[in-house]
């Protein structure tokens, strides 16, 4: 029966729109004058990036009531006092029971000598090999002491056909979305120049203009104690260098932490970086065979040369085997002395998520989802293909790999259950609204409900006063206005007025709490027909006038 519209009374010019900012704000200048201004605002993914919510939600009312402030003071850097927006934002509510086990599970990655056990003298399980079968004996003998319901997931390597013996990747670094455990040795500047990107990781001293900096990116150590005949590859872009020697490969077998007091062996490559990312020859690293080594990457521009150096991989190889693989895990939980595959739960493979687009963002790009790559985008579809046989009400754990630009890369997961013939995730959050008023120079949650009375409102304010001021609700109800002419015989004064909202808005909104406000419009006659607002807020359990 009743209409309500949340919003704050304003005063001045009110705009309504998703992005005012465009509309007036190049007309501004230095205007002496506040924009009072209303506006509802949806945050996107990368408002929640510029807020470090890695998630995409926060986590309670109260962050979002801390957080958005400083967030809405940016975004509407002129508006003024009596200024509103309803911002509406994801609220995490909690991840389906049982999806944390496996997201924060311990994780084991397989090694050459594993896959060798199982007779997979490559660097990954053979086509026939049965990898669920074979895990748990690797499992027994590289995990030391075990506990009841340790709960491990397997990664690992299996090759989709027969591999070609060959050189091969001994230790790989992949720098997409992720630094690879590589740290940063400070030599001068103060910038942060070695960054992590989506792709790549990135070396760039270009803050506005080219800055004098020299900053290293140095590996984790490097066991090559019984390896012999190595290689050594890079796949990398150089752009804007005026000289590219200032941006060097380096080598060390003494590195303990200080890049200053180590010595390096600088690589010379055959095939230098340039302008497109390319990969290397395949350097002879011979020089390192059985050594311990870590390798670095020296970053050094002037304040006229600052190049911008992109690493994809780096690879030391050997002769192995090579040949496509499908990069795979799966859950084993050790129970009763000996680890036993998980039911119920599936871990997205590097081949999955090619399945659902190897494109410009999409899964297969970087086998990962993300802020841009939801995975309620595709999951649904995907599981319907390769589960066609699942029941209704039956449920399945699904386990991926994710990249956020606030928080790198993690593990995600969900549940879905069959509904309807459909996959269906767990809803892990609820899309809601707070509204914010600015109030003395800031912005502030505010609960504020904007109504306007009704013919039946006035019907009812007339039913209950009609004893108690005759000649103002005989009037209210001949004209469908409050007579607020000073002295009349029908004038509504204020104590009137605010006896009326309070009938209202206890018919409109009964259980409303303490200190809920509303801006009440009323249709008036002072002389013309117009309008007026009350500002009301209820205390102490009565309905009374704000301050």
């Amino acid at each position: 029966m009743k209409r309500i519209i949340y919003c704050l009374a304003v005063l001045g010019i009110t705009l309504v729109g998703c992005n005012p900012m465009e509309d007036i704000y190049d007309g501004l200048d230095s205007s002496a004058e506040p924009i009072v201004g209303s506006d509802t605002y949806t945050l996107v993914s990368d408002d929640y990036d510029e807020l470090e919510l890695s998630y995409g939600s926060f986590s309670s009312i109260e962050d979002a009531k801390t957080m958005l402030p400083g967030f809405l003071a940016d975004k509407y850097p002129f508006w003024g006092e009596g200024s509103s927006v309803v911002v509406g934002y994801e609220l995490y509510i909690g991840n389906a029971e049982g999806v944390s086990d496996f997201t924060y599970s311990d994780i084991y990655e397989f090694t050459n000598s594993d896959y060798a056990t199982a007779g997979s003298d490559a660097f990954g399980f053979y086509p026939d090999v049965d990898a669920t079968d074979a895990i748990p004996a690797i499992l027994d003998a590289q995990v030391a002491d075990p506990t009841e319901g340790q709960m491990i997931l397997a990664k690992y390597d299996q090759y989709t056909e027969d591999p070609v013996v060959g050189l091969a990747n001994l230790v790989s670094y992949n720098f997409a979305g992720s630094m690879e455990g590589f740290t940063v040795g400070e030599e001068f500047g103060d910038d942060e120049v070695w960054t992590s990107q989506t792709g790549y990781v990135q070396g760039n001293s270009y803050f506005g203009g080219q800055v004098a900096n020299t900053e290293w990116l140095v590996s984790p150590s490097i066991d090559l104690s019984a390896e012999s005949d190595l290689k050594f590859q890079i796949t990398h872009e150089l752009d804007y260098a005026g000289d590219a020697s200032l941006l060097k490969i380096m080598v060390s077998t003494d590195y303990t932490g200080d890049v200053l007091t180590t010595t390096w062996d600088e690589i010379i490559l055959a095939n230098p970086a340039t302008g497109d990312m390319a990969s290397s020859e395949d350097y002879d690293f011979s020089a390192y065979d059985g050594e311990t080594i870590n390798v670095a990457f020296k970053y050094e521009s002037t304040d006229s040369d600052a190049g911008r150096w992109r690493i994809e991989s780096m690879a030391i190889k050997t002769l192995g085997a090579t040949g496509d693989t499908n990069s795979k895990g799966e859950y084993f939980m050790y129970t009763g002395g000996s680890w036993e595959a998980v039911d119920g739960v599936y871990y997205l493979s590097s081949k999955d998520f090619d399945s659902m687009g190897e494109g410009y963002n999409q899964p297969g790009q970087y086998d990962n989802f993300g802020s841009s790559v939801p995975p309620d985008n595709y999951l649904p579809t995907f599981l319907s293909l390769n589960f066609p046989y699942a029941q209704e009400d039956e449920e399945l754990f699904v386990i991926y790999d994710y990249y956020s630009s606030s928080s790198g890369a993690q593990i995600r997961g969900n549940l879905y259950t069959v509904t309807d013939g459909e996959f269906v995730g767990h809803e892990s959050t609820i899309s809601t609204t707070l509204q914010f008023g600015y109030e003395d120079g800031v912005w502030v949650p505010d609960n504020t409900i904007r109504y306007t009375l009704t013919a039946d409102d006035y019907a009812l304010i007339a039913t209950e006063l009609a004893d108690t001021y005759p000649n103002a609700t005989a009037s209210m109800s001949n004209y469908g206005n409050m007579d607020r002419r000073a002295g009349n015989a029908a004038e509504w004064t204020n104590p009137m007025v605010l006896e009326a909202v309070a009938i209202v808005l206890d018919e409109v909104d009964p259980s409303a709490a303490e200190e809920q406000k509303y801006i009440v419009t009323i249709e008036i006659y002072n002389g013309s027909n117009t309008t007026e607002d009350f500002a009301v807020i209820k205390m102490d359990g009565a309905w009374v006038y704000q301050d």
